[in-house]
């Protein structure tokens, strides 16, 4: 009979898709508002890789009638928000206060509600 070693882990499965991961990583923001690391943890796939994708599937939905909503990145020691960032990927460091310690940004997809005017 053959026991693990202790610390050993058994090796992890990559998760099953049943649609492509951008399809995927859609679904998945339009239920709740996660960061990129979180993302990548739950995907399997590195933080790098799924900026990518969150770059294509906001150039892609905000052609729609949803969009892509980016809550900005923000320093933790002195509150600073990155709102005029365009890029997608958390800040190295704050500008005001010099500080590493920057919350990430979130993402979530959002529907766009669109009124009609109607005249009479």
């Amino acid at each position: 009979m053959s026991e693990m070693g202790k610390g050993r882990k058994e090796p992890s499965l990559p998760i099953e898709r049943c649609e492509t991961i951008r399809q995927y990583i859609s679904a998945v923001l339009q239920e709740h508002t996660l960061s990129a690391k979180d993302m990548s943890t739950y995907l399997r796939i590195s933080e790098k890789d799924v900026y990518e994708h969150l770059e294509h599937i906001r150039k892609t939905m905000n052609k729609g009638s949803y969009h892509l909503v980016v809550i900005p990145a923000r320093c933790e020691r002195c509150d600073f928000v990155f709102r005029k960032r365009g890029k997608l990927s958390r800040p190295g460091k704050c500008p005001i206060c010099h500080s590493s310690l920057i919350l990430p940004p979130l993402f979530v997809i959002r529907s766009i509600v669109r009124r009609e005017t109607g005249e009479n």
